[in-house]
C-alpha cells in the first residue's frame, strides 16, 4: 500500500488568521517519495540526513481546511514551510554528511545523470575493488569510479536541486504561487501545510 499526500497553501489575513488559498492537489503532485524524502522527510530509500521541511507537526491558527481534511486517523507526518524558508532554500546544499548508499552519478557524452544504484552496479564495483562483497558507493575508495555497460559511475553527495528540482514539474508551479502570493501578503504570511496518508 502507498503513501499519499495532501495540504494547502494558506496566507494570514492583515487581522492574523490563517486562511486557505490553494489545495495542493490543484497541482497534481506526484506520488514521489524521492522528492517527499528530500522536502518533507517521508518515505524514500534513506539517503537523506537533512530533509528541508521534516517533522514539524501542524503549524499554529490552522485554516479550517486544515483542520477538516488534514486531521484524522489516516492523516500522518504533517509538516509545513512558509515562503520565506522557501525562498531561503540553498538548493545545491549537500542533504548528507557523505555520499548517498542508493544513488549514483552516471557520465553521459552530453552530461551527468543522477541514477539509481542497482545490484550489477554494486557487482561491478565489487569486480573493480575485488573481493566478493556488492559495494555500494560511499564503500569505493575515495574518487574512484566503477564502470557498467562502458559508463563510468561515480559516488553522489545528493543536494536538494537533484532530488526536488525547485524549477521543474509541480514543485515549480506550487513554489511559483507562494511567491506570488508572498508578493501581496508578505514572505512570513504565505506558508504550505502538508500531510500523509
Amino acid at each position: 500500500m502507498g503513501t499519499d499526500i495532501d495540504g494547502v497553501i494558506e496566507s494570514r489575513s492583515p487581522d492574523g488568521h490563517w486562511r486557505f488559498t490553494a489545495d495542493l492537489l490543484d497541482f497534481q503532485p506526484p506520488r514521489d517519495y524521492v522528492a517527499w524524502e528530500c522536502l518533507f522527510g517521508v518515505r524514500g530509500a534513506g539517503d537523506v540526513e537533512r530533509p528541508l521541511f521534516a517533522a514539524r507537526g501542524l503549524p499554529d491558527g490552522i485554516s479550517d481546511a486544515v483542520r477538516e481534511s488534514g486531521i484524522g486517523d489516516f492523516q500522518h507526518d504533517h509538516t509545513y514551510a512558509t515562503w520565506a524558508e522557501v525562498a531561503a532554500v540553498e538548493w545545491d546544499d549537500p542533504l548528507a554528511h557523505g555520499p548517498a548508499w542508493n544513488w549514483a552519478v552516471r557520465a553521459l557524452p552530453d552530461g551527468e545523470e543522477l541514477v539509481r544504484v542497482t545490484p550489477g552496479l554494486r557487482a561491478a564495483a565489487a569486480d573493480t575493488f575485488g573481493g566478493n562483497l556488492l559495494l555500494a558507493p560511499p564503500e569505493w575508495p575515495p574518487g574512484a569510479e566503477v564502470r557498467l555497460d562502458d559508463v563510468a559511475h561515480r559516488p553522489v553527495t545528493l543536494t536538494a536541486r537533484m532530488l526536488a528540482p525547485p524549477d521543474e514539474g509541480c514543485w515549480a508551479q506550487v513554489w511559483s504561487a507562494m511567491r506570488d502570493l508572498a508578493a501581496r501578503y508578505g514572505d512570513e504570511n504565505v506558508r504550505l501545510v502538508v500531510w500523509f496518508g
